[in-house]
């Protein structure tokens, strides 16, 4: 399983040899260094474990400062360990660049979804309102009744009601790639993905 992190950085459209148009989201895919290689000989599995960006000197402990001395390597701003992924001839401080992918490629995109804070049934869950006739009156986006009578005399976990909305991480499936500019590191993806421009998501094949 290959995957880079990278950082959405909008929408826009291109336009085919027929003049057909496709919506696509911008994603600046790279380059990400490598901080560390998991094997099984050492760590009992198979991993490769990427950082994304620079982080502040004050945001980065003295442990991590360590840490990355050591590697000789800066702080990444953001680092993901990507399961049974393996980068042949590549070695810790190595950068992986957006041309491991493809252009016609089908790539799952993780993200976190746009948050909406509290919400109610309607907005959350797709309610439909009560009826605005025949005597109804201060109930009309609430969500019904959400118990029993006697038996069992509780509200069932799992109902669906207002609370939290968004703020959740997203996976979108079989988006297909239609443009590569590796000397840019840009990428574009048919279609939308989760999350607000310029947030995190990671790009798997």
């Amino acid at each position: 399983m290959t995957g880079l992190i990278g950082k959405k950085l909008g929408m826009t459209r291109v336009f085919d040899d027929k003049g057909n148009v496709t919506p696509v989201t911008v994603i600046e895919l790279g380059p990400n260094q490598i901080t560390n290689i998991r094997t099984v000989e050492r760590d009992g599995y198979v991993a490769t474990c990427l950082g994304f960006g620079q982080k502040r000197d004050k945001l980065v402990t003295m442990p991590q400062k360590g840490h990355f001395k050591k590697l000789g390597i800066t702080a990444p701003k953001i680092q993901k360990e990507f399961r049974d992924m393996t980068v042949d001839g590549k070695k810790v401080g190595d950068s992986l660049s957006c041309d491991v992918f493809k252009v016609g490629e089908k790539v799952h995109v993780i993200g976190t979804s746009k948050g909406r804070g509290f919400a109610g049934v309607i907005k959350r869950h797709k309610f439909q309102r009560q009826t605005m006739t025949h005597g109804t009156h201060e109930f009309f986006r609430h969500g019904g009744s959400i118990g029993s009578n006697t038996f069992p005399g509780r509200t069932l976990p799992g109902l669906r009601m207002p609370g939290r909305m968004g703020a959740e991480q997203v996976t979108v499936h079989n988006l297909k790639i239609v443009r590569v500019d590796a000397d840019a590191n840009l990428i574009m993806i048919g279609g939308a993905v989760p999350g607000p421009n310029n947030g995190i998501v990671i790009v798997r094949k």
